[in-house]
């Protein structure tokens, strides 16, 4: 399938989201490339279409395949100062890996502020987030099993907001986390700057976030949204990685709650 002919299918598929969906109030649970502290609320679910398009070739001058995932994830808990997560991921065009395209991922977070109220400093708390994702189902193949801790912070000067900031680590399979020359390079940072744009528009979001590792996990990512309803959002961004042999990404990510 050409590049031409995702984007086109990527296309239809927000179209149709667009249209169809327009009464959930979710928040999806990465950035733009590794997981927030966000999870789904209890009672809601997210669904995310999304599209990694090679800019360049292989090192060797091959073409690099563009890797596609969709994925589903439901809230787990029904409260509000301690929330969770759990859903699946399938990915396609990783070759001889589409034999095995599921993966899992299950997340535990206490949110910003939920203990505004009951701390006398309470509202300085940030939100925290335990999880693991990229969870195979074929030993030594797919088992990339990253773990990770992660805390977040909106930032204010007064009643102007500098974005949140968001700060981590994590640490995946070393049998499977390796840079371009074949060494294990399984763990490292995570961090982000994030920020509504609501001086242009409260449906516009700005992102820069980067992985740790020279593993491809390992990038520099770029991106805004657009929130077309309550429900629907596109996400466009860029991967610079870290190991400059992997070539760059563009991805355009169709995200829906419900």
């Amino acid at each position: 399938m050409t590049n031409l002919r995702k984007l086109l299918i990527l296309s239809i598929v927000l179209a149709l989201s667009i249209l169809n969906l327009k009464y959930a109030y979710a928040t999806a649970s990465t950035h733009i490339w590794a997981p927030s502290t966000d999870t789904q609320t209890w009672g809601t679910g997210h669904i995310t279409a999304d599209v990694y398009i090679p800019a360049e070739e292989n090192a060797d001058g091959s073409q690099a395949n563009t890797i596609t995932n969709t994925g589903l994830t439901f809230g787990m808990l029904p409260f509000k100062k301690l929330t969770a997560e759990a859903g699946f991921d399938y990915k396609t065009l990783y070759g001889k890996l589409d034999r095995y395209p599921i993966y899992f991922n299950t997340k535990l977070a206490i949110p910003e502020d939920a203990f505004k109220d009951t701390f006398k400093y309470g509202e300085f708390i940030p939100a925290f987030a335990v999880g693991i994702y990229d969870v195979g189902t074929e030993i030594d193949k797919i088992n990339n099993n990253v773990v990770y801790l992660k805390a977040a912070k909106t930032l204010q000067i007064k009643d102007f907001s500098l974005g949140r900031v968001s700060l981590g680590y994590f640490w995946g399979n070393d049998n499977l986390l390796l840079d371009a020359n074949g060494d294990k390079d399984a763990n490292g940072i995570l961090a982000a700057w994030e920020r509504t744009m609501s001086e242009i528009s409260d449906k516009l979001w700005l992102c820069v976030e980067y992985q740790g590792s020279k593993s491809t996990y390992g990038a520099l990512n770029l991106g805004f949204s657009w929130k077309f309803t309550p429900s629907t959002s596109a996400i466009i961004g860029y991967e610079f990685y870290n190991d400059r042999k992997f070539p760059d990404t563009a991805t355009i990510q169709v995200d829906i709650d419900f």
